[in-house]
């Protein structure tokens, strides 16, 4: 496993973690406190779990599993993709602790541009990553064996 697959899975695994205590804290609020969440702190949740945990986890492990780029693939960077790396890194968590200070702060324009900010990030971070990996998505092989018959 190299190192940008190490990034992707070991950083869905840390945001995975702060999700469920995230979580457990919520249920405890609720269940033992009366404290309904705010809706901005259930959006850091999911979002941290969705995205932080989730989509980063098949991202690493679609860079580790899927078929070596092709050697004229022009879409396929590593660079970009440890790129893209970063921005979904940075943006889920300046999404998380945005989202988290906005439930006990009253919003203000600052908060507002960082959740903006960092769900535009998200975004263009997937897109970036999955246009990247494009080519590597094809078959190796299995076009072999289904041409004789093989079902998958």
């Amino acid at each position: 496993m190299f190192s940008t697959v190490r990034y992707f899975v070991k950083t869905s695994i840390i945001f995975l973690l702060i999700g469920i205590v995230t979580g457990l804290y919520l249920l405890i609020a609720r269940n033992y406190f009366d404290s309904w969440p705010h809706p901005d702190f259930v959006s850091a949740h999911t979002h941290l779990i969705l995205v932080g945990s989730v989509m980063m986890m098949i991202m690493g492990v679609a860079l580790w599993f899927f078929p070596r780029a092709e050697k004229d693939d022009k879409l396929y960077k590593p660079d970009i993709i440890l790129a893209a790396y970063f921005i979904i890194t940075a943006s889920t968590l300046i999404r998380f602790l945005s989202q988290v200070i906005s439930a006990f702060v009253p919003s203000n324009e600052l908060l507002k541009f960082l959740l903006t900010f960092s769900a535009v990030g998200q975004v263009l971070g997937i897109i970036v990553f999955f246009i990247s990996m494009w080519g590597r998505i094809r078959y190796v092989g299995s076009h072999i064996r289904e041409a004789k018959g093989e079902k998958f």
